[in-house]
């Protein structure tokens, strides 16, 4: 586990590029219902052959946004038949591998989630999936661009011993991959015994804690 200062305040913005800048409007402005809240015009910006864009963010709660670029005058690029506006895929790349990079975007309840789907379900973009998946229920859509939007909120809390487990978790992920033949049989292997080291002094610290805070 990382002993180390955590001072950031969460997400900035996260940029993608657009070919269609009128439906990303249409569909994070005038269905989701996410303000554009900055946008930059840059004209003869940048190195050479560097061509004029347009820079927009729109607010996505909690001091964050998600913004694009449009490029003006440029034009998708050839590739696979799957994808997005970024990246395109041949034909044989799972499609549980390109689904993998997404946006996840956090709801607080069951009816912010489900205002959310109805306001897809009535647009060109209606929700692919509904899914219950550990701690939290999730809708999943594409945009315009083809990017992967998923809308979550969270079922229950996340216990103090989940957080130990996730940690014990990527510690054996770590080791495990960084050796010969790794796999989900060699990682649950390693996890067991990062368990039997930590679990104790673990649970020595949690009840110093409990007395700290009495």
């Amino acid at each position: 586990m990382s002993e180390l200062q955590h001072t950031v305040k969460g997400v900035d913005h996260v940029a993608y590029p657009t070919f269609d800048p009128a439906a990303t409007v249409t569909f994070y402005r005038d269905v989701l219902g996410f303000p554009v809240v900055h946008s930059i015009c840059a004209a003869g910006w940048g190195p050479e052959k560097h061509p004029d864009f347009i820079h927009f963010f729109f607010d996505i709660g909690n001091d964050d946004r998600l913004a694009f670029f449009y490029y003006f005058g440029l034009e998708p690029f050839d590739g696979g038949p799957q994808g997005d506006s970024y990246s395109r895929f041949a034909e044989d790349v799972p499609i549980f591998f390109i689904r993998s990079r997404h946006l996840a975007i956090h709801v607080d309840s069951e009816d912010d989630l489900m205002e959310y789907r109805r306001r897809l379900d009535h647009s060109s973009w209606p929700v692919e999936m509904q899914i219950q998946h550990e701690t939290i229920e999730s809708i999943y859509t594409h945009d315009p661009n083809g990017y992967m939007i998923e809308i979550t909120r969270a079922l229950r809390p996340v216990t103090a011993q989940e957080d130990l487990d996730a940690n014990l978790t990527i510690d054996a992920l770590v080791d495990v991959v960084t050796g010969p033949d790794p796999s989900m049989a060699a990682l649950l292997t390693r996890k067991a015994e990062l368990i039997t080291e930590r679990a104790a002094a673990w649970q020595q610290e949690q009840e110093s804690k409990e007395m700290a805070t009495r």
